[in-house]
């Protein structure tokens, strides 16, 4: 199996860091903008300064992001599968009103 990994440079908080993956590079340099831009927000938001803590915070706020995303998605799939279910129970009785006439 041939290895398609490409190391592309990015440059988050003034930092370059080689990063090692199978994905377009255009994906990738968007990925570390977009961690960029939450670290720096955070980092204008907070009075400490220490990168682990800028880190951390920006971390919990991405994944806040997703588990929200996550609750997002499933909500709008159980509102589907209701609304499909409730199609189904109609067609049911559509169909066997037809068969009784």
């Amino acid at each position: 199996m041939e290895d398609k990994k490409q190391t592309v440079r990015v440059n988050i908080m003034g930092e370059e860091y080689p990063i090692k993956a199978d994905a377009d590079r255009s994906y990738i340099l968007q990925v570390a903008s977009y961690v960029d831009s939450k670290m720096q927000d955070v980092s204008n938001r907070i009075s400490v300064h220490s990168p682990v803590k800028v880190a951390v915070l920006t971390a919990m706020n991405i994944a806040d992001e997703l588990f929200r995303e996550r609750q997002d998605k499933d909500k709008k799939l159980s509102d589907i599968e209701e609304r499909a279910q409730s199609l189904l129970h109609w067609l049911d009785r559509k169909l066997v009103e037809e068969e009784l006439e």
